[in-house]
């Protein structure tokens, strides 16, 4: 079992940087897959990116393909998730989350989550 708490949400113009983290607590990160999600009201809930076990693989949706990066730092516990030339479609809910799968784009696969941060990007 392990919590997860999000941090670094804010406010930003089109064009700019954010950077998110996730904390974990409780069971060591290390043991899962570690995701980021994304929801903006009124829509379904969107894969991000996600990260293996031991950092070495990541795969990152299209939308967000060259412009975010994720890392993880298994002996802090923490994931990263930076965002670059972030736009306005980038508005949304994000979340982190951690699956016991190996390989998972599906929100349903991920069994523990964060509460959210909010990221707006408006001119």
């Amino acid at each position: 079992q392990v919590q997860l708490l999000e941090s670094g949400g804010g406010l930003v113009q089109p064009g700019g940087s954010l950077r998110l983290s996730c904390a974990a607590s409780g069971r060591s990160s290390s043991d899962y897959l570690m995701g980021w999600f994304r929801q903006a009201p009124g829509k379904e809930r969107e894969f991000v990116v996600f990260i293996s076990r031991n950092g070495v693989n990541t795969y990152y949706a299209d939308s967000v393909k060259g412009r975010v990066t994720i890392s993880r730092d298994n002996a802090k516990n923490t994931v990263v998730l930076q965002m670059n030339s972030l736009e306005s479609e980038d508005t949304a809910a994000y979340y982190c989350a951690a699956s016991s799968r190996l390989w998972s784009t599906s929100w349903r696969e991920y069994a523990f989550w964060g509460p959210g941060t909010q990221v707006t990007v408006s001119s």
